[in-house]
This record gives C-alpha cells, sequence and structure tokens, in this order.
C-alpha cells in the first residue's frame, strides 16, 4: 500500500479566534502577538491537544525530547496538525485507535519521525512567504511541497495534500500553521506499509497485479479513481490482469465505448458498506446493488453466494479477499462482472435453475433469446426453484404459455411502483389477446393470489426480476374473482350463498371443455352492497346467471361502437351494451329488467377461458319471462 486517503477537510474558519493572541484581521496574513513559545501555543489552544499528546508520547522513548527542542530558541515553522486530524490518521492505521498504542520504544520513535516531519528549522515563514511549488526541507530530512493553488497547501509522500486551515499563528520561537491532516514522509509509509490503509484508488495502482483495472479507470471516466477515494465505504471487486485480458478479447482498451466501460466498472462498486468475506459467508446467499445503472437509470444487482467460497453472478470468483483499505474492502477476482440481463441473472442464482431449466428444455431459445434482448424491457416473475418442485399443472396447460404468464413486456415494474391493477402477460388467449395478471399489495406482493414475490427488484440491463415463491398457471375466470378483493361478495354468491349450483366449476371449464369461452360481467363488492338485500339461492342463481354470456370471448374491441350490441346471456336474456358510455363509464348496460346507465369500469380482463368486464351495478334479470 503505497498512499494515504484524502482525510476529511474541516473547516477552521474561527479557529484563529481561540489561539491566545490570534488576530481577527481580514486576511488572516498578517503574524499575531506572540504569547509563549511553540509548546505552550499548542497546549493553550483546544484543537492541538493531540499534537500535545503525541509529542509527549513520542518523548516516552529515551531516543527522543521533541517538547524541549520545540521549546528552544528556534526559529521554526511547525504545520500543526488538528485533533481530528490525528482520528484519521488513527482510522488509517489498522489495529490503531488512540495514542496509547504507540506503546513501544520502536512505534514511539516512529511517532517521532512523523512529528519531526511537520518541522521547518532555522526560518518562521509566513503564509506570505510560501510560493507554489516551493519544497521545504523537514527536520526529518525529507521534503515537503507547497501549493498556493486556491489556498495554501502542503503535499507530503501521500497522493492527497494537507490544507491550511488557520495560518500564521506567531509564537515567541516560531510560526505554527493549522493543517487538517497529518503529514506522513516516505520512510513511514515504507515501515509502515502492512498496517497503513490507504483509499481503494492508492491501493490498486500500488498492485502489480492490478493494472489493467487502474488503466481501465483512467480510461472510463476521469472521475471514478476520485469517486474511490471518497469516503465510502465501498466494496470493491478488484478483477485482475488476466480477467482484463479474457474480457477484452483482443480489443485494445481504448476501442472499449468509454459508457461501457465506465458502467462495467461500477457493477465492481458496492457503496454503502465495506462487506468483508465473514459478513458474506454468513450472508450465504443474496443481492447488493452496485454502482452500474441498468433499467430506468435503476442500481445494477449482484449476487454473491458464499456456500462454497465467494462468487459474484456464478462468473466471477474471489481470489484473494479481505484486503482492507481506508474507504472499505477489496477483493482480488478472476473475472470482470458484466452488466447482467434478464437471463444472465437467472443463470447466476442457484435457487432458479429449475426456471432455466423450463425455459431452455429441448433446446428452446425462445425466451433466452427475447429476455437477453436489451432492446426490450421487461418484468419477470421468475418461480424459485421449490415453486416448480410444488406445482403439478392441474390443467395441464403448455409450459411455454405459463412461463409466458410471468413476463410483462415494455415496462420494467418495481415493487415500489406496484399497485392493485390488472397488468397483461406474454400469454395469449388469442392472437392479440394477451392474458391478465391481477398484482395485490395489500399485504406485500400477490399475484393471481396464488404466488407472492420473495425477493424483489432484482435490477438487470433490460429488465427487472421478482423471484416468486409459486408458479403462476394461466387464469381462469374464476382465478380473477378469487384473487381482487374487490369480488370477493361475488365470489361469496358463487359458492356458499348457491351450494346447489357448481359454478366454480362451470367457469372453470377451458379448452371447450364446457360452455367456455365465458363473457363474465362482475359486479363489485359496492354493486353488490347497493342491493336492499342479496336474495335466497332461488333468486340469486339466476341473477349469476343472467352476468355470464356463455360461448364468446366478447372484448371491448368487439362492441359496436357508437351503438349497441346485445349479448345473450346464460340465464335467457339479454343484455345490451351501448358505447360510448355515460357519467365517466366506459359503456352502459341495459339488463333484462330494462335497468339502464349501468356502469362498465373495466375491461377486458383476460383469463385462458374467457374474459371479465367489472360492473358497478347488479344486473337483474326480467322476473316475467
Amino acid at each position: 500500500m503505497k498512499a494515504l486517503i484524502r482525510l476529511t477537510q474541516l473547516s477552521f474558519i474561527a479557529l484563529a479566534l481561540v489561539f491566545v493572541g490570534c488576530s481577527d484581521d481580514d486576511d488572516g496574513n498578517n503574524p499575531t502577538t506572540p504569547q509563549g513559545n511553540i509548546v505552550e501555543t499548542a497546549i493553550d489552544t483546544n484543537d492541538l491537544t493531540s499534537l500535545v499528546s503525541a509529542l509527549q508520547k513520542a518523548d516516552e522513548s529515551a531516543d527522543n525530547d521533541l517538547v524541549d527542542a520545540l521549546s528552544g530558541d528556534g526559529p521554526f515553522t511547525v504545520f500543526a496538525p488538528t485533533n481530528q486530524a490525528f482520528t484519521d490518521l488513527f482510522a488509517q492505521l489498522d489495529g490503531f485507535s488512540s495514542l496509547n498504542d504507540f506503546n513501544s520504544t520502536e512505534l514511539q520513535n516512529l511517532l517521532a519521525v512523523i512529528l519531526q516531519y511537520h518541522v521547518i528549522s532555522g526560518t518562521a515563514a509566513l503564509s506570505t512567504d510560501l510560493t507554489d511549488g516551493q519544497t521545504l526541507g523537514t527536520l526529518q530530512g525529507s521534503n515537503l511541497t507547497v501549493s498556493t493553488q486556491n489556498g495554501v497547501f502542503i503535499q507530503d509522500a501521500t497522493s492527497v495534500a494537507a490544507e491550511v486551515t488557520a495560518a500564521n499563528v506567531e509564537t515567541t520561537n516560531g510560526i505554527v500553521h493549522i493543517i487538517d491532516k497529518v503529514l506522513l514522509p516516505q520512510t513511514i509509509l515504507d515501515q509502515l506499509a502492512d498496517i497503513i490503509l490507504v483509499p481503494i484508488t492508492d491501493l490498486a495502482i500500488g498492485n502489480e497485479n492490478l493494472q489493467s483495472l487502474v488503466a481501465a479507470l483512467q480510461a472510463a471516466n476521469g472521475d471514478l479513481p476520485t469517486v474511490l477515494r471518497g469516503a465510502g465505504p465501498f466494496t470493491v471487486l478488484a478483477p485482475t490482469d488476466d480477467a482484463f485480458t479474457a474480457f477484452l478479447d483482443g480489443t485494445p482498451l481504448n476501442e472499449v465505448p468509454v459508457e461501457t466501460l465506465t458502467n462495467v466498472l461500477l457493477n465492481h462498486v458496492i457503496s454503502g458498506a465495506a462487506l468483508f468475506e465473514a459478513d458474506l459467508n454468513m450472508m450465504g446467499q443474496g443481492y447488493a446493488s452496485t454502482q452500474a445503472t441498468g433499467v430506468s437509470d435503476a442500481n445494477i444487482s449482484l449476487f454473491y453466494d458464499a456456500t462454497d467460497g465467494v462468487t459474484f453472478n456464478g462468473i466471477s470468483t474471489v481470489s484473494a479477499a479481505d484486503i482492507k483499505a481506508l474507504n472499505g474492502v477489496v477483493h482480488v477476482v478472476d473475472a470482470v462482472i458484466t452488466i447482467p440481463d434478464v437471463v444472465d441473472h437467472a443463470v447466476a442464482n442457484p435457487n432458479l435453475t429449475e426456471l432455466v431449466g423450463a425455459l431452455t428444455s429441448g433446446g428452446n431459445t425462445t425466451f433466452t433469446d427475447l429476455l437477453s434482448d436489451d432492446m426490450g424491457t421487461y418484468t419477470v416473475f421468475a418461480p424459485v426453484n421449490t415453486a416448480f418442485e410444488n406445482f403439478s399443472n392441474p390443467a395441464g396447460n403448455d409450459l411455454n404459455a405459463i412461463l409466458s404468464n410471468h413476463v410483462i413486456s415494455g415496462a420494467a415494474a418495481f415493487s415500489g411502483g406496484l399497485s392493485n391493477s390488472y397488468v397483461n402477460t406474454l400469454a395469449e388467449y388469442a392472437m392479440d389477446e394477451n392474458l391478465s395478471l391481477y398484482i395485490n399489495t395489500d399485504d406485500g406482493v400477490t399475484l393471481n393470489g396464488v404466488s407472492n414475490v420473495a425477493i424483489p427488484d432484482i435490477v438487470a440491463s433490460n429488465g427487472v426480476i421478482h423471484a416468486v415463491d409459486a408458479v403462476i398457471d394461466l387464469p381462469t375466470v374464476v382465478t380473477f374473482a378469487t384473487a381482487d378483493p374487490n369480488f370477493s361478495t361475488l365470489v361469496q354468491a358463487l359458492t356458499e350463498l348457491t351450494p346447489n349450483t357448481d359454478f366454480v366449476a362451470v367457469l372453470s371449464a377451458q379448452d371447450g371443455s364446457g360452455d367456455d369461452p365465458f363473457t363474465v360481467f362482475a359486479p363489485t363488492n359496492d354493486a353488490f352492497a347497493a342491493l336492499d338485500a342479496i336474495p335466497d339461492e332461488a333468486g340469486l342463481t339466476p341473477i349469476l346467471q343472467h352476468h355470464v354470456v356463455a360461448g364468446l370471448n366478447f372484448r371491448s374491441g368487439d362492441l359496436t361502437p357508437d351503438g349497441n350490441t346485445n349479448a345473450p346471456t346464460l340465464e335467457g336474456d339479454d343484455i345490451v351494451i351501448t358505447l360510448p358510455g355515460t357519467n365517466g363509464n366506459i359503456a352502459d348496460v341495459t339488463d333484462g329488467a330494462g335497468n339502464t346507465g349501468i356502469g362498465i369500469d373495466q375491461v377486458d380482463v383476460q383469463a385462458i377461458n374467457g374474459v371479465i368486464h367489472v360492473l358497478d351495478t347488479v344486473l337483474i334479470p326480467d322476473t316475467n319471462n
């Protein structure tokens, strides 16, 4: 590890006011009236107590006498780190939390070397005496470099300079400038290489096996190295040089589109957490979000599996774990992790092997070709292995049709944007008549009343996956009546209130096995509540039959535009549907009893054996015929 991270830069605008004898002049460049020597001034300054303690700790070694030296005649120029600067230093030192950890003569001597690196002997230099690019020889023996670009900065042997936050504190034996980090010479970096934590970017620069990563970071986006020097915490998966060679496959790095390369690199960065190998082992399997972006600019999901070693997205294995950095942790991996599409995610997760097998059964590539297409956008409800194991396909439906019923095309539906509603899947009743899927969000996310989302929002380049706990069979009209809580009274009417008629069996018929297909006009709970009372079975049965048209899948597009459409019901009476509707209705219905203005509020809820249209009023047949 060859360099240190930028320590948190703090503003000490008012700091000069707490110094004994400090001036509140406008430019901060004028010297102040001295009240004591450098050590005495530091003792009297609240924000330099750590510096005083460091001098005393170094002097615990018989080899050092820093307090007396800095109390001598001088003159000296001292760059004085604040208390926060020392706190930041301890954060960089693995295993160190305070000055008390410098508990041996060797460590105390190292501390003395660090402190001597902050002292220029033989001169008392004001900030106005410092020039851009100037080198300063220190008491320790190494040089510091001055920058006056946008402030005054002091560059040590690390990659990040210290900023002078309060200048020109005059003492009886020199000048003190307050800085926001502890300066470190190269000799300290060399001696403490095993314990000094550097920023992730600097760690990569110093690793001879990660030079392709460094080159890619520089080629992809000039801001990336700066981002990875930030506060973090980050978990970075660092592909080896061999991994990049395989990824590029002979393509020169400079020929990879910058946008593509940037996103791939960001797919190796997990923000907000430093996930060590022990953390991953404890979690076992799961998803994290990377800084790469996928569909709808959402952060790409990354699947980790620590059940046998640690792998990511099923393609990249950790070869060297837990390389600590100041702002996170690095795991060296043996393959570049490209941006996954929907199929890649399915293949990567061992809990979805049954789904992958079903998608590719018999060499079928229809689904893999479709869901690998980055020109489309998909929402996929992916049944886990146990879901397939528990699915018996009671209706004997075609597997490809069932799989299509788990895919929404043209939209990436994230869990946070879902509500109780109907959407269309890729499964079809007939050409251009896609099956509906009912989403219920009253308690989690449930699909068609049978399948619950277990893992939401697995983000891919071309869509989003929700892992579900049950296979979603092709729905019948009964499926939707049961799944939609707005039809709970209708379900009660079809079952317990009419025990002598097996409406469920009748309306579950499909493939011509009964009176299917059906067009069902389904009254909501509010429609039933508007009745004075729900009739007994003898009166209720013909009412329910009056809501069903047998032998027709009668969709809104089949209605006569700007006119009336007659539809014969199972009860025997016709109903009349009028377009356009009135009073906000999609269409109006006149029932067998001649009641008008009945509203259709929703149309074309498509099942495999028919279609449902939602009514705001219960239809009444003609009781006189």
